[in-house]
């Protein structure tokens, strides 16, 4: 707990005055453990000592902040120290370089993001010399910070033990995940009118899906594809370059974390699965909209949306239902056109293929319906079904 001596330390708090004026680097290393998570501790670079809550025999996680161009500090730091305490004992260490990382010259933090490096990389030494063992750190780094980050590994010629980078772009690690396609997220917006979160939206979404991976609240699974065309044609959901393993889930950590050099240059990230939605539909021409799949069960239902094409191709969607127990499924397309055509869409076939529970029966024959709202509506029935 906190004592009643000791004062805690914040992140450093800056504003838009001291981005336009510029700030010069200095980074400051707070220290949170399961005894002090409300109340921070700065860490002394060369006497580690002198903080008795530092315990460098348990595992160490460092979280690397990005640009920081308003000067405040991330929304995301308190809940990712508090997420990761709770997976294992551990020394949390949040690097602020907040005296640095914020200026309006995005540029100026770019060129302090090696000498920020520099800084961690001699602290580590320092905790190796003292007994840490590289092998047990996680460096956590977003957006810039990621690539403060992979300078601090390349200064320890790759032995710490794990490094999770958010924000980037391209190919980087064992494992890369690329959510949504790692482009458009869904809920961020799509104009520039919508200000700031349409810069910082897409961006940010990637450490978010972090800590809801942290606090399972959603299991984002990873499958090695060569684009994401192919992984929205249903191309790519096997497992079996990872075998006997699983394929990676975002955030696991202990005895679940991915291991070894992977060649895998892309691992699209979906909910965790149990069916794939196959529709064929029988159109010449492109079409974009919004699908809502429903999944009825009694009076309660489960809404999956889905922005994608639609064309004589296949769409995916995934969910976790057994479709077993759903009474009706309820379909409908919406263009968002308002004013202009309305445009018909051939259904040919849809289809449910369990995924990662084979037991679980096919879904390819259904009894049409048309329900009070208007929507085409389906009972799933068994492939080997008579009816």
């Amino acid at each position: 707990g906190q004592s009643g001596e000791e004062s805690c330390d914040n992140f450093t708090d800056l504003n838009l005055s001291h981005c336009f004026m510029g700030t010069s680097l200095y980074v400051r290393l707070l220290l949170y453990t399961r005894s002090n998570l409300d109340c921070g501790r700065e860490l002394d670079h060369h006497r580690l000592s002198s903080q008795p809550l530092f315990n460098l025999s348990r595992p160490t996680a460092f979280v690397i902040h990005g640009y920081r161009p308003t000067g405040a500090p991330p929304i995301w730091i308190d809940h990712i120290v508090h997420l990761l305490a709770e997976q294992e004992d551990m020394n949390v260490i949040v690097v602020d370089w907040n005296k640095g990382a914020a200026n309006l010259n995005y540029f100026t933090a770019v060129t302090y993001t090696r000498e920020a490096a520099r800084n961690l990389t001699g602290f580590i030494m320092t905790m190796e010399e003292e007994g840490a063992a590289l092998s047990s750190l996680h460096l956590i780094g977003v957006s810039l910070g990621a690539h403060l980050a992979g300078f601090v590994g390349a200064n320890l010629k790759g032995k710490i033990g794990r490094i999770t980078a958010f924000g980037l772009r391209g190919a980087h690690g064992h494992i890369d995940f690329y959510a949504n396609g790692g482009v458009d997220q869904p809920g961020c917006p799509k104009t520039i009118f919508a200000g700031k979160s349409y810069f910082v939206c897409d961006h940010q979404r990637s450490v978010f899906l972090f800590l809801c991976a942290l606090n399972r609240t959603c299991s984002l699974t990873g499958y090695p594809c060569s684009s994401y065309g192919d992984f929205l044609d249903g191309r790519c959901l096997q497992c079996e370059a990872f075998k006997p393993a699983s394929c990676p889930v975002l955030g696991r950590y202990r005895e679940d974390r991915c291991i070894g050099h992977l060649d895998m240059n892309f691992c699209d990230c979906v909910a965790e699965l149990s069916y794939r939605v196959d529709m064929v539909t029988w159109n010449q021409y492109l079409r974009w909209g919004v699908v809502y799949i429903r999944l009825h069960s009694g009076r309660h239902f489960t809404e999956l949306l889905r922005l994608e094409q639609y064309t004589s191709t296949r769409l995916l969607a995934q969910f976790d239902e057994d479709l077993q127990h759903i009474q009706k499924i309820s379909l409908r397309i919406s263009t968002g056109n308002v004013i202009g055509p309305r445009y018909k869409i051939r259904l040919l076939r849809i289809r449910f293929t369990p995924l990662e529970r084979p037991e679980r029966p096919l879904m390819c024959r259904f009894d049409i319906i048309m329900d009070e709202n208007m929507e085409v509506a389906f009972r799933p029935l068994p492939c080997n079904s008579p009816h």
